[in-house]
């Protein structure tokens, strides 16, 4: 009952977008104050759901528990209970184990504005490696269920949207709307957010104008630091699937805490993909 009970506290941390990690013994030999498969759920704000005996490894798993769900990487940890005495809480047997620890993520949250071609590409690619998807654009006959069938959809003038969208801590935007001022109002609120990942389609030189247009409305130049723009990894894409490969491989690189700009330079297009009008 205890497992189950851990197994629903995961669904619920991810579902209220928080993080966690679960520690599990894997291997045990000779004598524990556990056993094996035992598990201990860390949530983000230190407090814990189960136990994998006490003392001073499960001290040490906690800690190592944070790390991991920071850092979103898993980790193993091995504990000869019999060579350090440390670990001689009383409790102790003696033995050896093993303890597995993997986080526990929210849901990655991906907001597609403009419902164009590129965008319907990325919605298909985004949700098979993972991501929920919400697709915004002003067009009723493009953000419609139809059209993005598993995805959320909303309809609406973009600065209306943008004004009672609450966006997610770490959500990925991509902003692929079908013209140069619907792309730089988005961006003016991305940058603003705590968006794990902001790309914006485009060339460099339509990028640069874009910046440096914000940049005299008052916008911080170094807030534009972290956008991806052009959007996409290089991978010579030309149609708007490809385009859409690239996007999405240049997220999971983000997700995956991967520097990207240690793979190939950003995607420049040549020319917008054709949207539709």
């Amino acid at each position: 009952m205890l497992s189950m009970d851990i197994f629903e506290e995961i669904v619920a941390l991810r579902r209220s977008g928080r993080k966690g990690a679960v520690a599990t013994i894997t291997s045990v030999r000779g004598s524990i104050p556990s056993f094996q498969t035992a598990k201990m759920l860390v949530r983000d704000d230190g407090s814990i759901l189960g136990t994998i005996g006490g003392g001073c490894v499960e001290a040490e798993v906690w800690q190592a528990a944070r790390e991991v769900m920071e850092q979103e990487k898993p980790r193993t940890m091995t504990f000869n209970l019999n060579n350090n005495p440390g670990y001689d809480t009383g409790l102790v047997c003696g033995g050896t184990l093993e303890v597995f620890i993997e986080p526990v993520l929210p849901p990655s949250e991906l907001y597609l504005f403009g419902a164009g071609h590129v965008s319907l590409n990325v919605c298909k690619v985004a949700q098979l490696a993972g991501f929920n998807v919400h697709v915004v654009d002003d067009r009723e006959a493009y953000a419609s269920r139809e059209r993005f069938p598993e995805a959320e959809v909303i309809a609406g003038d973009f600065d209306e949207v943008l004004t009672r969208l609450a966006l997610p801590e770490g959500a990925y935007v991509v902003i692929v709307t079908r013209g140069h001022r619907d792309d730089m109002r988005v961006l003016r609120w991305a940058v603003e957010t705590q968006a794990r990942y902001i790309g914006m389609i485009g060339s460099r030189r339509k990028v640069l104008t874009t910046y440096k247009e914000l940049e005299k409305e008052g916008v911080a130049a170094e807030k534009f630091e972290r956008v991806n723009a052009p959007v996409g990894l290089e991978i010579g894409a030309v149609t708007p699937e490809e385009i859409a490969v690239a996007i999405v491989a240049e997220m999971i690189a983000v997700r995956r805490k991967v520097d990207v700009s240690q793979l190939s330079k950003k995607y420049e297009q040549k020319a917008s993909p054709v949207e539709p009008a």
